[in-house]
């Protein structure tokens, strides 16, 4: 089956390739497994290196660890198993970490050091910091860990993970990826290599960084379709909210599984609307990471007054990042104002077994991952895997779509599934339609750019349980075959 290059719509780029250098959590069922695993990495690790992880999650886990602290381990055993290497082991969703005590100790992390903005140290009943950090706390630890070495070393470390993130994108029928959040530097990186011809996927970037940064250097970044459409920068993103997975997700609402909580606002309002007005005066997209009903309401009253400020501007086609978990009033909101939720619908079915935990029956079936409410109401909706938070797996995440099945049999209320061809829709036209791009890519027809996947089988009319096992065979970007499978 021929179709239109396969566009990620919301993924992480650089750390994607990054997860293929770290130790993969992904599978790991139980607490003791992943202190195994980094023990086993120090082992063969000089002392003072870092062990670095990613891909657990305590809700997968077959037991629940002890001692704990809201289902979340202490870093004693961790610590014990790995004395002298710094560990830190990022969740799944990338909103919380793991920290052993050397990591803390290297940190300046002590019992005094407060809770940052919109982050969590999370600690036990004597106020010791139990090694989980959530939200914006991680920058606590991860700014030792992110900075280690040399600039040299830093930058060949990030190209390296440039090059892995190209092959996985290729090897699984992504010919455009919107990566949702990257640096100066990093654009700076991305430019040149897609002039060295080292680029071989086109990426539409989102610039992640503050309002004033954004004021001094960012008109500077904009660029759309530089070096033969392979890079365009016209989007800036920021997260209103964290995960729902680490409760971090804003609710309006407590947590059903812990009432004291509503989550948290990680960027504070004020400069969520600096960076609007950034972004409306310059020509950017602005891309919000929203999760919670509260995050996601915050977000459309912003976009919605910095519309009504500037009736001038039209046609901005605003993001929403995720939108997982809406109030019914607000979910005819986006179409009416112009935003697009920009979904991704592996999370629905990966996510289901403690969504029912974190919101309660009610409020799960009112506004969880409520694709056919969305689009009844209007909206586009854009797919994608959020990879490496999932798989970048676009077979997997469009029968996800198309049956929202658990691995358990079950359908996570399937009256919002999408159809088949709506599925198809969201990972091609949909996605070209989020950037900016529906008249470049996103369908086959005479004058647009020749990205093609070719499948094993036709996703449209095989049997449903064929879906996940469809290869890619082809991926061709501009008309060049960058991916064959071999036999």
């Amino acid at each position: 089956m021929t179709i239109p290059g396969l566009i990620e719509s919301h993924g992480h780029f650089t750390s994607l390739g990054s997860s293929k250098m770290v130790l993969d959590l992904t599978k790991a069922r139980s607490w003791d497994e992943i202190v195994a695993m980094a023990a086993q990495a120090a082992a063969a690790a000089k002392p003072g290196d870092w062990i670095l992880g990613r891909g657990w999650h305590q809700d997968k886990w077959d037991r629940v660890p002890e001692p704990n602290v809201n289902g979340l381990p202490v870093h004693d055993a961790l610590s014990k198993a790995t004395p002298d290497n710094p560990v830190l082991l990022t969740h799944a969703s990338g909103h919380s970490s793991l920290a052993n005590a050397k990591a803390m100790e290297l940190s300046g992390i002590t019992a005094e050091t407060s809770d940052p903005a919109g982050g969590q140290i999370v600690r036990d009943a004597r106020g010791r910091a139990i090694g989980a950090f959530l939200e914006t706390a991680q920058g606590l630890v991860r700014y030792r860990a992110a900075h280690d070495g040399s600039p040299e070393e830093a930058r060949a470390r990030l190209r390296k993970q440039i090059e892995l993130a190209s092959r996985e994108c290729l090897a699984h029928g992504v010919t455009t990826f919107h990566d949702a959040g990257a640096s100066f530097a990093t654009i700076d990186l991305y430019k040149a290599m897609a002039e060295e011809g080292a680029l071989p996927v086109r990426l539409y970037v989102m610039l992640s960084a503050d309002s004033e940064a954004l004021a001094a250097r960012g008109l500077d970044y904009r660029m759309i379709g530089a070096v033969d459409n392979h890079l365009t920068v016209r989007a800036v993103k920021r997260l209103i909210d964290g995960a729902l997975g680490a409760h971090g997700a804003w609710l309006l609402e407590p947590y059903a599984d812990l009432p004291a909580s509503t989550g948290l606002n990680t960027e504070a309002l004020d400069e969520m609307r600096a960076t609007a007005e950034f972004a409306v005066a310059n020509g950017f997209q602005l891309a919000t990471h929203a999760i919670g009903d509260r995050g996601n309401r915050e977000t459309l009253d912003l976009y919605e007054a910095a519309f009504r400020a500037h009736p001038d501007k039209t046609g901005l086609r605003w993001r929403v990042e995720h939108a997982q978990h809406l109030d019914p009033a607000d979910i005819p909101r986006f179409a009416a104002l112009g935003v697009i939720p920009a979904m991704q619908a592996i999370h629905c079915t990966s996510d289901a077994p403690w969504v029912l935990k974190r919101l309660g029956p009610e409020r799960a079936a009112a506004g969880a991952y409520v694709w056919r409410k969305l689009m009844e109401a209007g909206s586009v909706i854009p797919n994608g895997t959020d990879v490496p938070v999932e798989p970048i797996a676009p077979m997997s995440c469009f029968f996800a779509a198309v049956t929202r099945r658990l691995a358990d049999g079950t359908a996570f209320f399937p009256d919002q599934r999408m159809t088949r061809e709506e599925a198809l829709r969201s990972y091609t036209i949909n996605g070209a339609f989020a950037g900016f791009e529906e008249g470049l890519k996103g369908s086959l027809a005479p004058g647009k750019l020749a990205d093609v996947t070719v499948l094993s089988r036709d996703i449209l009319t095989c049997p449903e349980d064929d879906i996940p096992s469809t290869e890619v065979l082809y991926t061709i970007v501009g008309g060049r075959v960058l991916y064959k499978k071999t036999p």
